[in-house]
């Protein structure tokens, strides 16, 4: 185990400290480690506020991370923080992603063709019927379904993928210790069999209400592209699709009943933008995701080179031209557009339109179940 996770977890717990302040602290003292031993002296030079110092002091003294690294060992819980090389490659490339993530089940490189697929709690039967199509040909198409577990859409997207044997990571709003809502119990289990649940919530983290539209960061985060099935004006579904605009990731919509105040905000989304979804093909082609398959078969079968080791070293988030990466690498157009083509089978690249490229990504247990929460959305 990485010797430096403790004081990864230690920051995790001290509220008031978040991804861009740690991120300050490491900056200045080097290391998460140097950070978390930093003197008080030190800290208050970095303009803390009183209370994140004042907890952060507290929690060194009294935190027992012994207990808490063996816990985690003994539930079978996986932690991924910035240091992780296999942090996943989509969510790094966020906005001040989270520094941890608590998995239960695996997450994999297959996981990095994702799309969310969130909608309301107060599904209908065109609702269910249209998450149950969509999670079934998302699984038929190896395409791996992002989505937060929560009664209604999620949950149905969830349980459709599921049973036609296809992989599903579930994001939640409490402490991956904390089941939630406890009808989705057995659900669970099986997502951890067949992909991951995560949080980036400490281990004893309550299913409260305000925790719920931050973790749709992650929903999104995790995803090429939000699917938005059905939801009203109020709905967290479209926290998640504005989480996804933030991030420049692409968002779709289902439309609905122009009477139908549940699907309000769906035409809503349409009406300022949304791709349109009428079929499965519909987002596939958006998000370039047809050949899954033959991708994942290609990662596996296709041996890196040079040449590919070159261009990966030139892209990043910032989309670049092809003749750009010719120039830049000192190789002909000709042998940089068939190296990118073979690259993007292997989901080492994406074109971002005209002909201009970036990196598709950066180099089990115990449960509690909780009852009675109110999430804090009105569908």
């Amino acid at each position: 185990m990485d010797d430096n996770l403790r004081y990864w977890l230690g920051f995790n717990l001290v509220r008031g400290i978040g991804p861009v302040r740690l991120r300050a602290l490491i900056r200045k003292f080097g290391d998460v480690q140097s950070a978390w031993h930093a003197s008080e002296s030190d800290l208050q030079s970095l303009n803390l506020d009183r209370r994140a110092l004042s907890n952060l002091l507290e929690l060194r003294r009294k935190a027992d991370f012994d207990a808490l690294l063996a816990r985690l060992e003994r539930d079978g819980v996986h932690v991924l923080t910035w240091d992780s090389p296999d942090y996943p490659a989509l969510l790094s490339q966020i906005p001040d992603p989270p520094p941890v993530l608590f998995v239960l089940g695996e997450i994999t490189p297959a996981d990095e063709w994702a799309v969310a697929t969130v909608g309301t709690r107060k599904v209908s039967a065109y609702g269910r019927e249209v998450a149950r199509r969509l999670g079934e040909e998302f699984a038929r198409n190896g395409v791996t379904v992002v989505s937060g577990m929560a009664r209604g859409i999620d949950g149905i997207v969830h349980k459709a993928v599921l049973d036609a044997g296809g992989r599903t990571i579930a994001v939640l709003g409490s402490g991956i210790d904390h089941i939630y809502p406890p009808e989705h119990r057995s659900l669970a289990h099986a997502i951890v069999e067949n992909g991951a649940i995560v949080s980036d919530y400490p281990l004893g983290t309550k299913p409260e209400g305000a925790n719920f539209p931050p973790r749709n960061r992650i929903i999104s985060g995790l995803s090429l592209g939000t699917v938005v099935v059905e939801a009203g004006l109020h709905s967290g579904a479209l926290i998640t699709a504005d989480f996804a605009l933030d991030q420049g990731r692409e968002v779709f919509a289902v439309p609905g009943n122009i009477l139908n105040p549940g699907s309000a905000g769906c035409n809503r989304l349409l009406r300022d933008g949304a791709h349109v979804v009428t079929e499965i093909r519909d987002v596939l082609e958006v998000l370039r995701l047809e050949q899954v398959p033959e991708k994942q078969a290609a990662r596996l079968s296709l041996p890196d080179n040079p040449t590919e080791a070159t261009l990966f070293e030139q892209l990043s988030a910032d989309p670049r031209h092809l003749d750009d990466l010719a120039r830049a690498c000192g190789i002909s157009v000709a042998l940089v557009s068939s190296t990118l083509v073979m690259m993007e089978l292997k989901g080492m690249v994406r074109q971002a339109g005209g002909l201009q490229y970036v990196r598709a990504y950066e180099p089990s247990t115990a449960y509690v179940v909780d009852e009675g929460v109110t999430e804090h959305v009105s569908d």
